[in-house]
């Protein structure tokens, strides 16, 4: 769930925020005058997002699409059953 919190309150009760982020995977937009400036979120979430920045993910992420997009994707079975075959090896 996504709260928005003036600056001031969230500095005045900084372990609760973190705590709330960390334990309830709960995310906080910091706002100065209304305006957002910040967001505060677990450490989790922040790994995933840096993981989407990364360049070689997203031309992964495209080509993929591309052959999707090109018919040259196969059932899920299909590729399960192969991964499960090389793990035997």
């Amino acid at each position: 769930m996504v709260h928005r919190l003036p600056l001031t309150e969230a500095r005045n009760n900084l372990g609760k925020v973190v705590r709330r982020a960390h334990m309830n995977n709960e995310t906080f937009i910091l706002e100065k005058d209304g305006i957002p400036i910040a967001a505060l979120m677990n450490i989790d979430d922040f790994e995933d997002y840096l993981d989407t920045q990364d360049p070689k993910l997203i031309k992964q992420i495209k080509q993929s699409y591309e052959e999707y997009l090109d018919g040259k994707a196969r059932p899920v079975e299909d590729f399960l059953a192969e991964l499960n075959s090389s793990k035997k090896k």
